[in-house]
């Protein structure tokens, strides 16, 4: 039983983030690293009055909410206890990746924590990444090998973190797995899309460690269904693999047909990122889309909009504006459109709002504006309201923005056609995304869909269930029978 009163006796605390003036100078972890198991800023003791907070409650919102249905009440508890071995293992058995999840997750968990009814839920994301540092740190995540081989190949198409729970998943359940990466690293977005500022590389690599330990194969720089001579063909696939899970993500960026798109200095967040990325890795010195010196726009206000923030801040941009179409969220939860335990859509500041800028809400992009040599100089922008449901434009708004680099992060309209889609010849549904039944299955028999490229944009959470669950219906289609959790399904993902 948890701490009964633990919830009374003490506040919702997280550990400080380096200071602003420190963490803009470098590309390391906004957080301070712990040292041989203890950050002295945010120390054991602390993690587990957190942990007491918890109330063990009887209907564990948080259990519900979360997509990979971790057992947070339970690995609380233990953390409370200073158990932390019993606690990953708790942790391990619904989530491949609590480190990846504990880093970049959203926490939906704690939007539904009956504490949040007080805008103060437990630290769950905290706890969770706590476990995972200190599991590692101990040496306690060790490499999982299959008692037997099936003898079965499955070929996993894309690294990130759909197609990493899945390929861990498989090979453990004892089939030959083969990941394929087009890019020269593996990780998906994981490696060059999320900023080593909010995930350092070395967590991902230590885990991909352990999945080579275990046997998982890993294939970059080849892309499956692609033009190239060292590339992999759809028919090469089929007729080498038993069984296939597609994981290559949502990765056509939506785009802003205004006029002057056609301007240089436009990229789409994702064209941005991987240069920031590589830069903070040291593999370049001076990327081609480069915000120093620079006035950059960003246009779109989520995760991916405070990710080219905050690689802008690093490059020394000289300003940042980043602009959302909707209006501004409420700072603390509108009871009567968003109740207790939805997610409560507020107004949030990440890392790198802290960091500076400036943030428009109800604005919209009427053009482009060119400086005379096909170059941006500014954007025409004007101020909307809703009327009738639709944003509409209010008169006499009109005003530039200065702009030398615009990214446009306004999310992602589906799975890339060309090459491996349309060469497997799955069908695609309405929204861009490759259709699947029940079993996670396309129409293909035995190429099976997880991530983005079967549920559209989302969260790496889903990511990571979705390749639990894909992988289990891959399993049983191979064996005719799976000992693999499968924590949900395309109707689950639905109704969520």
């Amino acid at each position: 039983m948890a701490d009964s009163t633990g919830f009374l006796k003490y506040d919702r605390g997280l550990p400080p983030r380096r200071p602003v003036e420190v963490r803009i100078r470098d590309w390391k972890d906004v957080y301070t690293a712990r040292q041989h198991g203890e950050d002295p800023l945010f120390p054991t003791k602390e993690v587990r009055r957190q942990a007491a907070r918890c109330m063990d409650c009887g209907i564990p919102f948080c259990h519900h909410a979360c997509p990979v249905a971790n057992l947070i009440p339970e690995w609380n508890d233990l953390a409370r206890r200073d158990d932390w071995q019993d606690a990953i293992e708790r942790l391990h058995a619904t989530n491949n990746f609590p480190e990846f999840t504990g880093k970049l997750c959203p926490a939906p968990c704690e939007g539904s924590c009956v504490l949040n009814l007080q805008e103060s839920p437990v630290t769950i994301k905290q706890i969770e990444w706590e476990i995972i540092d200190r599991a590692f740190e101990e040496g306690w995540v060790q490499p999982q090998t299959p008692a037997q081989r099936t003898g079965k190949k499955v070929a996993v198409v894309g690294s990130g973190p759909a197609g990493l729970a899945a390929a861990q998943q498989l090979t453990r359940a004892g089939h030959d797995v083969t990941v394929y990466e087009r890019a020269d690293r593996i990780g998906g977005l994981l490696r060059y899309g999320i900023p080593e500022f909010k995930m350092e590389k070395a967590v991902l690599d230590r885990r991909l460690d352990q999945m080579r330990a275990e046997g998982t194969r890993f294939v970059t720089g080849v892309e499956v269904g692609g033009p190239g001579e060292d590339d992999l063909s759809t028919e090469q696939l089929r007729d080498q693999f038993d069984a296939v899970v597609l994981a290559g993500g949502a990765t056509v960026g939506r785009d802003l047909p205004a006029p002057g798109r056609e301007l240089a200095g436009i990229h789409l967040a994702m064209e941005y990122l991987p240069y920031g990325n590589r830069q903070a890795l040291g593999e370049l010195d001076d990327p081609p889309i480069n915000a120093a010196g620079k006035h950059v726009v960003i246009i779109g206000g989520g995760d991916t909009g405070a990710d080219c923030l905050g690689t802008a801040h690093r490059q020394g941009a000289a300003s940042v504006t980043q602009l959302e179409i909707m209006p501004a969220p409420p700072d603390r939860r509108a009871e009567d459109v968003n109740p207790w335990p939805t997610y409560p859509m507020i107004m949030r500041v990440s890392s790198a709002h802290e960091e500076g800028g400036e943030r428009l809400y109800s604005v919209n992009t009427e053009k482009f504006v060119d400086d005379g040599s096909g170059t941006v100089r500014a954007l025409l922008l004007h101020e909307v309201e809703r009327v009738d449901g639709r944003f509409a434009k209010i008169e006499g708004s009109e005003r530039e923005l200065p702009a030398d680099l615009v990214f446009l992060a306004m999310g992602f309209t589906g799975a890339q056609r060309e090459g491996l889609v349309d060469g497997l010849g799955v069908e695609v549904d309405g929204r861009g995304n490759v259709a699947r039944d029940e079993a996670f299955m396309s129409t293909e028999p035995g190429v099976f869909v997880a991530g983005d490229m079967g549920r559209g944009q989302s969260l790496i959470v889903w990511a990571i269930a979705e390749g639990r669950a894909a992988a289990a219906a891959a399993d049983t289609w191979l064996t005719g029978e799976s000992m693999l959790p499968a924590p949900v399904t395309p109707t689950m993902v639905a109704l969520r």
